[in-house]
């Protein structure tokens, strides 16, 4: 495993794995978690198969703490436990790893490391940097990720990530402390409605290059139930960001291109369709002016649209929130490289 190297020297990483009918797998995953993580929190979220007894009782690593739910609150709960009990206990950087031997723990650095570096706020794999990873990936997996992937860029904003359900995640300590735990889904929307909820606080999200591992393991997700409520999820957010971001929070160009494209189309689909209705039920051929008093607004609001679309791309957060590395440790950071590249 590749040893970190990142510039700020002094922080500390902490790992958050979440325990639910993973038993078979998770004591595997814990005893290949690398010497850079500081400390390991295992949430036991009600798991019928007792997997925090089951990490007690076999498990010697004293860095691993075993924090259990009365009732099942998903995955998404689990993990928000789990990013509490490290912030209480000093981690500057916190990882989730799944305990189902999908992630392999010897990623966590390559994960961490934008965030370790200063580079971004919340780093997350994606499954999707090598064509060799999308052949070797169910195909249900992989039309599901590539529809949740467009619908994401339009909720959060976050036009250059893709696999927004991966949850192989790093969040900065500053990062997590402006979220509102209340305000994220609990259940399979939580990677996406953290992505969600990170965009409105300007945060810097990176994507990392990943392989995953597809075993044995079996999926809690009812594709079938939870397709409809991401949809509406994603609408929903997909319309407070923008007049959030647009129409509250700031007021430019893009906001003008906005209403008036949306105005402008909206003007001529439906003053064509009125007008196309009365062709038919009259029999009379609609004018060449009629035609063009829809034609032309729809062209022109269907402009102005996707000049809104491309400002929208290009605003993505660009600043990190997280504190910026003193000078010392810029500078403790660049002679430990140099050493390195020396031996």
């Amino acid at each position: 495993m590749s040893r970190l190297a990142p510039i700020r020297l002094d922080q500390t990483l902490a790992v958050v794995i979440p325990s639910y009918k993973v038993l078979a797998h998770v004591l595997d995953v814990i005893g290949r978690i690398g010497p850079e993580v500081a400390m390991i929190f295992v949430v036991d979220d009600a798991c019928p198969e007792g997997s925090g007894n089951h990490v007690e009782e076999n498990c010697s690593d004293p860095r691993v703490r075993v924090i259990r739910h009365a009732q099942n609150k998903g995955v998404g709960g689990a993990v928000m436990t789990g990013y509490q009990a490290a912030l209480a206990a000093g981690a500057d950087v916190i990882v989730k790893l799944d305990g189902d031997g999908q992630m392999d723990p010897a990623l966590i650095g390559r994960i961490a490391r934008p965030v370790l570096e200063g580079r971004a706020d919340y780093a997350k794999g994606n499954r999707f940097h090598s064509i060799w990873n999308v052949r070797k990936m169910p195909a249900l997996r992989l039309w599901g990720n590539a529809a949740l992937s467009f619908v994401t860029k339009l909720s959060s904003g976050y036009w250059s990530l893709f696999d927004p359900t991966n949850g192989y995640t790093a969040i900065h300590a500053s990062a997590l402390e402006m979220l509102e735990p209340a305000n994220i889904s609990e259940r399979y929307f939580f990677e996406t409605d953290m992505l969600i909820n990170l965009g409105n606080a300007r945060a810097v999200v990176a994507d990392v290059p990943m392989e995953a591992v597809y075993g044995e393991e079996i999926s809690n997700l009812s594709i079938r139930r939870e397709s409809g409520q991401f949809l509406i999820k994603h609408l929903r957010e997909m319309v407070k960001r923008i007049f959030y971001n647009y129409l509250l929070r700031d007021f430019s160009l893009a906001s003008v291109q906005l209403l008036a494209g949306s105005a402008m189309l909206l003007f001529g689909v439906v003053f064509g369709m009125v007008h196309w209705y009365d062709s038919l039920a009259s029999g009379h051929i609609a004018s060449t002016g009629t035609v063009m008093v829809a034609v032309l607004p729809i062209i022109l609001g269907f402009q102005l649209l996707l000049n809104f679309l491309a400002f929208d791309m290009a605003n993505e957060p660009k600043h990190p929130l997280q504190p910026a590395p003193s000078l010392t440790e810029l500078l403790s950071g660049t002679r430990r490289r140099e050493a390195t590249n020396v031996a």
